[in-house]
C-alpha cells in the first residue's frame, strides 16, 4: 500500500489556495440530478467530464456527496468523475434496510450498472466511505477496480471510540426532525475537502439536517458500524492489482494529487 509522503503533502498543500472560492460548478451537487434505480430506491448520481477510467466518489459516515465538490471539478478535467448520494443522504430516496458496508456496496455496484457507468473504476472514499470502498474493490465487483484512494480512512480494527455517543446524538436530532425543530448541535458539519461553500450549497446543507430521512439514515450507519467492520474484515484479502494510495489529510489539492497519481500508473 503506498503511502502520500509528507513531503508531496506540503508541496500540494501549498497550492490549496487555488480553492479560495467555491468551485465551479458545485451547484448541481446542492441538488438531484440523475435517479439511478437501485432496486426499489433511487439513488441521485452525478458525473462530469469524460474518458476513463471512471474515479467514483464515497463520502463519510453520515455525509453526502456534495463534499467531493472541490475536488470532482479537478479530475473531470482530467477524466470521468462520478459522485453519489447514499440512500438517505443528499437527494437519494430514504433507507429500507440497515445502512452497512456491504449494502452500500450492492447499491454502488447497482447505481453504476443501471446508471451505464462504465469501469475500469478508481474509487475514493474518505473515512467510513474509504471501508465502502475497499469492500466493493474486495467482494467479486472489483474485477473492473484499477485504483483506491483511501483518506484519512476509517479501519475496521479501529473503529471510532465515540461512536456510541455519535449514535446517541444522531438519535436525539432525528427525534428533534420529527417534531420539526431545529437544533444548532444538529447541523451539518464543515469539512475540509469542499473548501468553500457557495449558498446553494450551504442552503442544501441546512435542508438536509431538517429531514428525519437524513438521521435515520445516518444513525443507522453508526449503528451499523461493528457489523460493518465484520463484513469488511470476511472480505479482506490482497488487493493484487489494484493500486492504493492512503492519503492521511483531507485537504482537496492533496487528494486530487493522489488520484493523478493512481491514474498516471
Amino acid at each position: 500500500m503506498i503511502k502520500f509522503t509528507l513531503s508531496a503533502l506540503a508541496l500540494l498543500l501549498a497550492s490549496a489556495s487555488v480553492y479560495a472560492a467555491p468551485p465551479a460548478g458545485q451547484d448541481a451537487l446542492a441538488g438531484p440530478q440523475i435517479k439511478v434505480d437501485v432496486g426499489g430506491r433511487k439513488l441521485n448520481l452525478y458525473c462530469t467530464g469524460k474518458g476513463a477510467p471512471t474515479v467514483v466518489f464515497e463520502a463519510d459516515l453520515g455525509r453526502a456527496g456534495w463534499d467531493w465538490s472541490a475536488v470532482l471539478p479537478e479530475v473531470g478535467k482530467r477524466t470521468r468523475a462520478c459522485v453519489y448520494d447514499r440512500g438517505g443522504m443528499g437527494s437519494s430516496d430514504p433507507i429500507i434496510r440497515a445502512s452497512t458496508v456491504a449494502n452500500a456496496s450492492k447499491d454502488l455496484n447497482f447505481l453504476l450498472k443501471n446508471g451505464h457507468v462504465d469501469g475500469p473504476f478508481v474509487v475514493v472514499g474518505t473515512g467510513y466511505g474509504a471501508m465502502i470502498a475497499q469492500h466493493f474493490a474486495l467482494r467479486g465487483r472489483g474485477n473492473n477496480v484499477t485504483g483506491l484512494v483511501l483518506v484519512n480512512a476509517m479501519h475496521e480494527d479501529a473503529l471510532p471510540a465515540d461512536r456510541s455517543a455519535r449514535l446517541d446524538a444522531a438519535l436525539a436530532c432525528l427525534s428533534a426532525a420529527e417534531q420539526g425543530k431545529k437544533d444548532p448541535v444538529c447541523a451539518y458539519p464543515a469539512t475540509g475537502i469542499n473548501g468553500e461553500i457557495g449558498p446553494a450549497l450551504a442552503a442544501a446543507q441546512a435542508n438536509q439536517v431538517l429531514k428525519p430521512t437524513y438521521w435515520r439514515a445516518h444513525a443507522s450507519e453508526l449503528d451499523s458500524l461493528e457489523t460493518s467492520a465484520n463484513q469488511l474484515r470476511t472480505a479482506r484479502k490482497p488487493f493484487g492489482d489494484i493500486k492504493v494510495i492512503e492519503v492521511p489529510q483531507t485537504e482537496p489539492a492533496a487528494i486530487v494529487a493522489a488520484v493523478m497519481q493512481v491514474l498516471d500508473k
